[in-house]
């Protein structure tokens, strides 16, 4: 088979793998070497379809061993298949980069014969380009459930960034989707992953030319909407892999249908696009605003409103702990006001040490104050905005819950951009009309 012809293949059997991150790495190259890595750098993948590129992310292979229910590259599923060699998946990175397409790259694979057969492959990869080409470019590769601790320690070496994918949010739907795979043989590679990493750390402090293990970190990544979790059963499942692994990132991938099968949603179910959303949104509340899992969700509201975004949802229901004063508050409770983020509280913090701060000031230092202003007291609004819990949450509806049907568009699906070209968006006072009858019940 030719090469583009496997990378044609290989390229979008890859898609659902999720890889949009800052690398979390600063590297030059040595004296002779190519490529290097800067810790906002790779942040898109490789696409057919006309999408900025910077990392070339594509399968080993699309061959697989297991059968996988919700996997496009199970078994029993009648696709093209295509494998690459060590050699030619090496030499088509460098001559990518070479060509300016890419900035480094994102290696996954199918389970060829065994874990460690596959494993040694793409461990393969990484060594052709970092000692035979010399690339030291951005490398962000999977580690496949179930590969031996040497195999693991080999590849944690050699890429700047490991994941092992948990797949599914809960032991009982991976035992019914993928039996073939184990929770142990997920989490054990990723306790070894996080030793490493500290292990390197230390180890880097005391000798300088000491080697670096995934100096970008590990990740992980789940699937939304293949099984019957509730979203505080996924966040805390997140917050728990957070603390334990020290992961960089937990990913959400909406399941998208691809297959018949009467234990995923039906064919022609859309991806649950807002609930991944949300999701990252409530991440990115464990991780940078400091809430703990309990306090987005719980046993009594177990899933995300579909209305608010996390953090004004749990601000509307504990107005016991405002208003706030802008001028006065802890740093960690202003992170708690719905419209303002770390930055514009480091920015308050510092500016009202030299005078008291208004409304004016805010808007200047980069509050959101449309969502703010219910929250907070300020030097020219003393006594903050009276209002009742129901009408500070209509006013905070917000109005992207209700494109449901979002998704990224082809330069080439000229009928579909037309369409949304010349689709009219609906007006805000709609939008809050059509929610409020559904809000009022959740209150």
């Amino acid at each position: 088979m030719d090469i583009m012809d496997k990378l044609t293949i290989l390229s979008d059997s890859a898609k659902y793998d999720a890889a949009c991150t800052s690398s979390g790495v600063s590297r030059v190259a040595p004296k002779d070497g190519i490529g290097s890595v800067m810790p906002a750098g790779c942040c898109h993948s490789f696409s057919a379809d006309g999408r900025c590129i910077t990392l070339l992310k594509v399968l080993m292979s699309n061959n697989c061993i297991y059968d996988c229910k919700y996997c496009i590259n199970r078994k029993s599923n009648d696709v093209p298949r295509a494998t690459f060699t060590p050699e030619e998946l090496a030499d088509l990175t460098i001559q990518f980069y070479r060509r300016n397409y890419i900035e480094g790259l994102f290696l996954s694979s199918g389970v060829i014969k065994n874990p460690d057969y596959t494993s040694e492959r793409m461990a393969k990869v990484l060594e052709n380009l970092r000692y035979q080409h010399n690339f030291w470019g951005y490398i962000h590769t999977k580690i496949i459930p179930g590969t031996s601790p040497e195999l693991v320690n080999k590849l944690g070496l050699l890429a700047d960034r490991v994941s092992v994918n948990v797949e599914l949010p809960s032991e009982m739907s991976l035992g019914t989707l993928a039996p073939e795979k184990k929770r142990k043989d997920i989490f054990i590679p990723m306790g070894q992953i996080t030793q490493g990493i500290v292990q390197s750390s230390t180890e880097i402090v005391r000798y300088k030319k000491a080697p670096s293990y995934a100096p970008g970190g590990q990740a992980t990544q789940m699937i939304i909407g293949a099984s019957p979790e509730t979203d505080f059963s996924i966040i805390k499942l997140a917050q728990g892999l957070y603390g334990k692994y020290d992961l960089r990132r937990v990913f959400y991938s909406a399941y998208i249908p691809a297959m018949e099968d009467k234990l995923l949603p039906a064919i022609d179910t859309k991806p649950p696009l807002l609930r991944e959303h949300r999701l990252y949104q409530a991440d990115f509340l464990m991780r940078q605003y400091h809430f703990d899992a309990d306090e987005i969700l719980n046993d009594e509201t177990p899933n995300f409103n579909p209305f608010m975004d996390p953090k004004c949802n749990w601000a509307v229901n504990n107005l016991k702990f405002f208003p706030v004063d802008i001028n006065r508050a802890e740093p960690e409770m202003l992170l708690r006001v719905p419209g303002i983020g770390p930055t514009s509280a480091k920015r308050i913090v510092t500016a009202r040490r030299h005078s008291k701060l208004g409304m004016s000031e805010l808007k200047r230092i980069g509050v959101v104050l449309k969502r703010a202003r219910y929250f907070i007291i300020t030097n020219d609004e003393p006594w903050g905005v009276s209002m009742d819990k129901f009408t500070v949450a209509k006013a905070l509806i917000d109005p992207k819950s209700f494109s449901m049907g979002i998704e990224q568009i082809s330069l080439f699906d000229t009928a579909e951009a037309t369409f949304l070209l010349e689709a009219t968006p609906p007006k805000m006072e709609d939008v809050r009309e059509e929610a409020t009858l559904c809000l009022a019940t959740r209150l």
